[in-house]
């Protein structure tokens, strides 16, 4: 598959590349940023999957997060994909800024003209890991993922519905059970449909009420100033319930006076790629 390198930025012994290619699960160029650890130089090295938020870009995480220094200590490779297609062909509700570009919610939609070109979910569990797996050294056995509020949710969904694939989870403030807040219902209704039924698949805390699960532990961190969780639109404790009920191995952990954005998740990003680490580079 072709891969054009647009940058590319020395970084604690690494590379930070920026890259775009052709994409035949979103029919769309998609671009995503990687960072290689010098361990690399040496031999393949597990890789970390990053998902951003709504109206963000691989930029995002790649520019603001400091992951780059804790992930060269561990020997993480890190791979920070777009939030959704883009493209001139591609649909839009250029007055919405959580639905449309920069809002692909990491579902495969099925709803016209929708499903065409948003289809993060089967990118981000099939064609973009098969993609860094053939074009960079990374072990194909050793790869987590992790995520931020939309990307949050989008990790806990690939990480639950993939537990052989994805070995560890981590999120900062994820849309923990979309289908019971506004973001999640104007997303789903408006990819999938109108029928509840149908979103469970995208529904981190229904996922877990009907056994999808991980033997790992999920590490979670949320701000106690988030405005979103003031707005109910995260719902921690609920996806908590779910996993408690459930059997799933959970640390949530409530960060007093940290809000939703970048000064909040690099706060925190050390103890995540440790967290990751522990799963990925151990034995």
């Amino acid at each position: 598959m072709p891969l054009t390198l647009h940058n590319q930025h020395a970084c604690f012994g690494g590379n930070v590349g920026y890259y775009s290619h052709p994409s035949n699960v979103c029919n769309c160029e998609m671009r995503f940023a990687v960072f290689v650890p010098p361990q690399a130089e040496t031999g393949p090295v597990p890789v970390l999957f990053y998902l951003s938020g709504l109206t963000c870009t691989e930029d995002n995480f790649t520019s603001k997060a400091g992951a780059q220094r804790y992930a060269a200590e561990h020997g993480l490779m890190l791979v920070a994909s777009d939030t959704s297609p883009r493209g001139e062909d591609v649909p839009d509700e250029a007055d919405a800024w959580d639905f449309g570009t920069g809002a692909g919610f990491y579902v495969d939609a099925t709803v016209a003209p929708w499903s065409t070109h948003y289809n993060m979910y089967s990118y981000v569990v099939n064609e973009l890991p098969e993609l860094i797996a053939a074009e960079f050294a990374v072990r194909r056995d050793r790869m987590g993922i992790l995520g931020h509020s939309m990307g949050g949710h989008g990790a806990l969904v690939c990480g639950l519905r993939n537990p052989d694939l994805f070995k560890s989870i981590s999120a900062f403030a994820p849309i923990a059970a979309p289908s019971q807040c506004p973001w999640g219902q104007k997303a789903f209704s408006g990819y999938l449909g109108s029928d509840p039924a149908a979103w469970q698949q995208y529904d981190a805390t229904e996922l877990v009420k009907q056994h999808a699960r991980t033997d790992r532990t999920i590490l979670i961190d949320q701000g106690t100033a988030d405005t979103f969780l003031a707005q109910n639109q995260l719902l921690p404790d609920v996806f908590a319930a779910a996993c408690k009920a459930a059997g799933q191995p959970l640390i949530l952990r409530m960060q007093p006076e940290y809000d939703h954005g970048y000064f909040f998740i690099s706060s925190f990003m050390a103890d995540h790629l440790r967290h990751h680490a522990d799963v990925l580079t151990k034995g």
